[in-house]
C-alpha cells in the first residue's frame, strides 16, 4: 500500500508466482477430482470399444473386415479434435472447451449405443472421438496451469490415474455386461453418456485458467481466482502470497497479451527456435506410444480370441490385465518429481518394451496375466509423464495448442495401429504383433531424450 492507501498493483508475473507458491488446498482437490472425473468416463468409453467390437463381430453385427474401420474411425475423430480443441482452448478459454468437448462427446456416445447400422456406428463413433480428442489434452493443460509448481508433474500423473480407474471400470463392464447377448453392447455403451450430464458441472463448477486470463489481460479475474485459493489454503490477507491489492483497485497492464494470435500462428510458434527439439521430440513421443497403447490394448480380447480362448474368458484375462494400470500411475507419480520427467518416461517405455516382446513370445496363462500386467503397469505410467511433461514444454499463449497438435500427431498412430494389426494377426500371431510394440516402445523412450527436463520450473 501506497501513503494515501492506493492499492500496490501486481504484475502479471507476480500472480503467477503467487499461484505456484500456493500450498495444496481443498480447491486443488476439486480441480483435480472435477477434471479425473471427466478422464475417467472418457477411459470407459475408449475401453469399451475392445470389448464391443468382438461381440460385434461374434454376433454378427459387423464383420472381421469391418472391425478395424470400427476402432480407426474413433481416433481419426479424435485426432480432429485434438489439434482443434487445443487451438479453441487458446483462443477460448481452457474450462469452457473442456465443458463443449465433454457434451458432444457424452451425446456422441449414447448415439453410438443406439446404432442402427454399422455406418450409423461409424458416424457416432466419429463425433463422439472429436469431443474425446479434444477433451484430453485441454483438460491436462488446464489442471497443469494450477498445480504447484514443486508437485505440478505428480499431480498431472494422478489426472492420468484416473484414466486407469475408468479403464477398470470398463473391463468390469465389458465382461460383465457385454457377453449377455446380442444387444448387450448398446448397455453397455450408454454408461458413456454420462459425461454428457457432468459436462454442466465442468462448466459453471470450476473457475478459469489465471494464465490464460493473464495471457487475455484479464488480471483483475485471474487475481480473484488466486484469491479464492489463497483463502482456501487458510493464507493470512498480510502474508507473503496473500492479496496485496483489494477489488476495485486500479491495476497496471504490465507486458503483451496473446489475444491476437491467429491460429496458424499459434501453430508455427510450436517450431521457434526455442521449442522446436522438443516439439519434434513430443510429436514423435506421442506417435510411437500411441501405436503401441492402442495396438495392444484395444486388440487384447480380439488376440487371445484368435489364441483360441473363448470370448468370456478373454474379456476376464483383460480384466486382470487392466487392474495394474493404477499401480504404475501411483509409482510413476512419485517418481516423477524425483528423477525427473525424461528419466521416468524412459525407464517405463524401456519397460513397456521388454514386456511386449515377453507377452508376445512367451507362452501360456501366466505369461499373459504376468507380462500383460507388467505391460500394463510401466506403459501406463508412462502415459502419466506424457501428460506431465507435455504442457510443460510450451508457453501459455500456445500450450493448449502445443498439447492438443501432439496428442493430434499421436492419434495419427491410432488410426494406423489396427490397419497394421489385423492382417499381422492373420499372417504371424501374437508374436509379430507384440515384436513391432516393443520396436516402438523403444523409438518413443529415444524420442524422449529430445524434450527439455522441466521438473521444478515455472511454466513462464
Amino acid at each position: 500500500m501506497t501513503s494515501t492507501g492506493t492499492a500496490i498493483p501486481e504484475s502479471s508475473a507476480e500472480i503467477q508466482e503467487r499461484l505456484d507458491g500456493l500450498p495444496w488446498s481443498r480447491r486443488h482437490t476439486r480441480l483435480l477430482f472435477g477434471s479425473g472425473l471427466g478422464w475417467a468416463l472418457d477411459a470407459m468409453d475408449v475401453g469399451l470399444v475392445s470389448f464391443v467390437v468382438a461381440a460385434l463381430v461374434q454376433h454378427g453385427f459387423a464383420t472381421a473386415e469391418e472391425r478395424p474401420l470400427i476402432l480407426s474411425i474413433g481416433f481419426a475423430g479424435m485426432a480432429i479434435g485434438a489439434a482443434v480443441g487445443g487451438l479453441l482452448a487458446d483462443r477460448l478459454g481452457r474450462r469452457s472447451v473442456f465443458a463443449i468437448t465433454l457434451l458432444i462427446f457424452g451425446v456422441a456416445t449414447g448415439l453410438t449405443a443406439l446404432s442402427w447400422s454399422v455406418g450409423a456406428l461409424l458416424v457416432f463413433r466419429f463425433i463422439a472421438g472429436l469431443g474425446l480428442g479434444a477433451e484430453l489434452p485441454v483438460a491436462s493443460t488446464y489442471l497443469s496451469e494450477f498445480a504447484p509448481r514443486r508437485i505440478r508433474g505428480r499431480v498431472i500423473v494422478l489426472l492420468e490415474a484416473f484414466w486407469a480407474i475408468g479403464w477398470f471400470l470398463q473391463a468390469i463392464v465389458g465382461a460383465t455386461i457385454v457377453p449377455l447377448g446380442p444387444d448387450a453392447w448398446r448397455w453397455a455403451l450408454l454408461i458413456g453418456a454420462a459425461p454428457a450430464v457432468y459436462a454442466a458441472v465442468v462448466r459453471f463448477g470450476m473457475p478459469e485458467s489465471v494464465r490464460y486470463l493473464l495471457a487475455r489481460g484479464r488480471r483483475e479475474e485471474a487475481d480473484l481466482v488466486v484469491r479464492g485459493f489463497a483463502a482456501a489454503a487458510w493464507i493470512r490477507r498480510d502474508s507473503a502470497l496473500a492479496l496485496r491489492h483489494r477489488p476495485g483497485a486500479a491495476l497496471v497492464d504490465t507486458g503483451p497479451t496473446e489475444a491476437g494470435l491467429t491460429f496458424w500462428r499459434r501453430v508455427a510458434g510450436l517450431w521457434a527456435p526455442g521449442l522446436r527439439r522438443s516439439t519434434s521430440g513430443l510429436w514423435l513421443l506421442w506417435f510411437f506410444v500411441n501405436f503401441a497403447y492402442y495396438g495392444a490394448f484395444l486388440w487384447i480380447p480380439s488376440i487371445l480370441v484368435a489364441d483360441g480362448y473363448p470370448l468370456a474368458t478373454s474379456f476376464v484375462f483383460t480384466l486382470v490385465i487392466t487392474a495394474a494400470q493404477l499401480p504404475g500411475y501411483l509409482v510413476a507419480a512419485w517418481l516423477i518429481e524425483r528423477w525427473g520427467r525424461r528419466l521416468v518416461l524412459v525407464v517405463f517405455l524401456l519397460g513397456s518394451a521388454v514386456s511386449a516382446v515377453c507377452f508376445g513370445t512367451m507362452p501360456g496363462e501366466a505369461a499373459i496375466l504376468g507380462f500383460g500386467s507388467a505391460l500394463s503397469f510401466f506403459n501406463l505410467g508412462a502415459w502419466g509423464a506424457v501428460y506431465a511433461i507435455t504442457p510443460e514444454s510450451y508457453p501459455t499463449s500456445v500450450r493448449a495448442t502445443g498439447s492438443g497438435w501432439a496428442a493430434g500427431v499421436g492419434r495419427i498412430a491410432s488410426i494406423i495401429v489396427p490397419f497394421l494389426v489385423a492382417p499381422l494377426l492373420a499372417a504371424g500371431g501374437r508374436v509379430t504383433i507384440f515384436v513391432m510394440f516393443t520396436a516402438a516402445f523403444v523409438v518413443a523412450a529415444g524420442a524422449a531424450l529430445l524434450i527439455r527436463e522441466r521438473r521444478g520450473a515455472a511454466l513462464e
